[in-house]
């Protein structure tokens, strides 16, 4: 498919509101959807938004039932790199549940699936009441410009697990005496800068 403004060029997206194909020259990304230059522009000049009780957007009771399924509730409020986030971070905690790994780390990733299922359908229901309500979008996985790029940390994290799994270093003793421990002291180091930063 090739660009409907450059005939010459690949396109790689497509305008999420008129659905023409667009190369990245002429893509304009806001929080996650792809525009064209014309409906960004209409977007742009369009009336003021009504008021947050007259406010139409995604229904949140509609996006936490979607939700429950892996990158659809986030699909549902027209975040396609989150959702794409979402499915690859769950099929990477099944893939580590299935694989031949010693007990410890398993737990560890039916612990984070368990957790990771209940987030889904939470943060597409708080995203989209967000929405509706006229307010700033809750931090998730995916962030915006300046912000932690968490989503891409646990990615690189479970590719770590995993390649350490294949040349077979996560003997179980020193996954229990080593890497939980220094697991949760970089949480919380993480954690207490970010708490710094926040309120200097």
């Amino acid at each position: 498919m090739k660009c409907a403004t450059h005939p010459d060029v690949d396109a790689t997206g497509y305008c999420r509101n008129c659905g023409k194909p667009l190369c990245p020259q002429c893509t304009h990304d806001v929080r996650g959807a792809l525009y064209c230059e014309e409906c960004l522009a209409g977007l742009v000049s369009a009336p003021a938004a009504k008021p947050a009780s007259q406010a139409v957007g995604s229904n949140a009771g509609t996006a936490l039932a979607l939700g429950f399924i892996p990158g659809l509730g986030a699909v549902y409020n027209g975040e396609y790199i989150k959702a794409l986030v979402h499915v690859v971070t769950f099929a990477a905690l099944i893939a580590g549940i299935a694989a031949n790994i010693n007990d410890a780390l398993q737990a560890f990733f039916i612990v984070g699936m368990i957790a990771f299922y209940f987030y889904m359908p939470i943060e597409a229901y708080r995203v989209a009441k967000a929405r509706h309500l006229g307010e700033p979008e809750p931090p998730g996985l995916v962030q915006g410009e300046g912000q932690k790029p968490i989503g891409a940390i646990i990615l690189i994290g479970f590719g770590v697990l995993f390649l350490l799994a294949n040349f077979g270093l996560l003997h179980e003793e020193w996954f229990g005496k080593v890497v939980w421990p220094v697991a949760l002291i970089g949480l919380g180091i993480w954690l207490l800068l970010g708490r710094v930063r926040n309120n200097p």
